[in-house]
This record gives C-alpha cells, structure tokens and sequence, in this order.
C-alpha cells in the first residue's frame, strides 16, 4: 500500500563482485523481492558452481513465497519430491522469477563475457 514515510519493497541493487582488487562481475537482477535472492542465486552459480555467466543466468530458480518454495520448471521433479519430504510446501510459479544482465570480466586475457536473462527482453552484444 501506497502511504507517507514507506519505502518502496525494493530498490535498483546492482552488483560488483572482486576478485583480487579488480571487478570479475557487474550484474544486476530485477524482480521486487526476488533481488537479494537472485543476487545470491547468480553468485552462487558462478562462484560455487563454477557455470558460465550464461549457464548461471538461465538456472532455474526457487523462491519462498507466502510459506511455499515456488520452484521454476526446468529443476527436476525428484528436488521437489525431495523438498517436499524435508516439509515444505512446494509449488510452481506462474511466471518466472526476476530477469537479470551480467557482465563478466576476464583480465587474463583482455575479454568481457555477457550473459542475459531469457525470463525478459535482452540479449548480450559484442563487437
């Protein structure tokens, strides 16, 4: 609800990740509440699981939502059986999550790496 002295559920929060001293990642993920998870999410991928910024952006995506995990299509039946059995409530979203862009920064070898999100309009251009 609009009201005097509230502030917005969200704000812009783009996002720069260093690696010794020096930006390896400018990213940014759109989608309400959805942006600190997402945030973490796409980190998550590309740091602990090593995926490509690309492979990273189109992962599937959960997010806990009104007391159930909404889990995107593309993650496989066997982890929502397995959510289920742990107790929670699991469902699949009607829209997918959030969107996002990310820029990777390769300083080895002078090279930049795009990555966007097949949930919104974009693509990653370069010349």
């Amino acid at each position: 609800n609009v009201a005097p002295r509230k502030r917005p559920l969200h704000t812009i929060i783009p996002g720069m990740c260093l690696r010794d001293g020096k930006v390896v990642y400018c990213y940014g993920v759109m989608g309400g509440g959805y942006q600190p998870v997402g945030h973490t999410h796409l980190l998550t991928n590309l740091i602990d699981f090593s995926m490509d910024p690309q492979e990273a952006m189109d992962s599937p995506r959960v997010f806990h939502v009104e007391g159930r995990l909404d889990v995107e299509r593309g993650l496989d039946d066997n982890v929502m059986a397995g959510l289920e059995a742990l107790g929670h409530k699991v469902g699949r979203p009607e829209m997918p999550w959030g969107g996002g862009q990310l820029i990777e920064i390769d300083w080895d070898n002078g090279t930049l790496a795009g990555a966007s999100d097949p949930r919104k309009d974009g693509c990653a251009i370069g010349y």
